[in-house]
């Protein structure tokens, strides 16, 4: 199924996050989980993304595990459809050399000039953009050898593929985006059908019984 999309719709709902993030105290620093929960003991951290020595995070929203990354020495580039966040990160993370770049994630991924060890999405552009579309230009942007990660919550049982999402409240500007759900069992398969090997699909568990777990998946791009 495509959906039809209206990116200056979308653009007015991130350019909304990021502006809300930007005045809440409990973002802090630099920072990288790949979980919705501080301090997760489960949380793999930045490790599976191997040894890159260059990452490109798409939909990175505060840019604070870019900001860690570059910390560690990785050369670090993020790309994201709100105007508002790249203004915000750049000011308080570009001293650190990080490329923050403003651009729809499909355009910026299909007319690239550089590729990467690493890309990866933390409840990002990986959830909110067609696998389909989304998974080859990811593949055609590594590096042989390199690896795609994403993070997002796991899908609600029965309710799978593109789902609308207007900003809460149901009243106002009608401001949205569709995010991507499935099944554990299709998410390989869009993964080895872009050309990923050795994929990993699971589903972190929450830190409290019951509560909502996070999709991690990760694949190599074949040499």
């Amino acid at each position: 199924m495509n959906t039809p999309h209206n990116y200056e719709h979308e653009r007015a709902l991130w350019d909304q996050f990021a502006e809300s993030a930007t005045k809440d105290p409990s973002t802090g620093g630099p920072v990288f989980r790949w979980t919705q929960y501080k301090d997760h003991p489960a949380d793999p951290g930045p490790g599976i993304l191997g040894d890159p020595a260059t990452v490109l995070e798409i939909g990175y929203g505060t840019g604070r595990a870019l900001a860690y990354l570059a910390e560690q020495g990785v050369k670090c580039t993020g790309v994201d459809l709100s105007p508002v966040a790249v203004a915000h990160s750049t000011q308080k993370y570009g001293h650190l050399g990080i490329e923050f770049v403003c651009a729809e994630v499909l355009a910026h991924l299909a007319g690239r000039e550089n590729s990467f060890d690493a890309v990866y999405s933390i409840f990002g552009a990986a959830w909110f953009t067609d696998p389909k579309r989304l998974f080859p230009l990811v593949a055609s942007s590594l590096n042989p050898g390199g690896v795609f990660v994403f993070s997002q919550p796991p899908a609600i049982p029965g309710a799978y593929g593109p789902q609308g999402m207007y900003k809460g409240g149901f009243a106002g500007p009608a401001m949205f985006t569709y995010r991507y759900s499935y099944p554990l069992h299709q998410w390989h398969e869009f993964m080895e059908n872009a050309g990923f090997i050795d994929v990993e699909v699971r589903e972190i568990d929450a830190p409290t019984p019951g509560h909502i777990g996070t999709l991690l998946v990760r694949g190599t791009r074949s040499n």
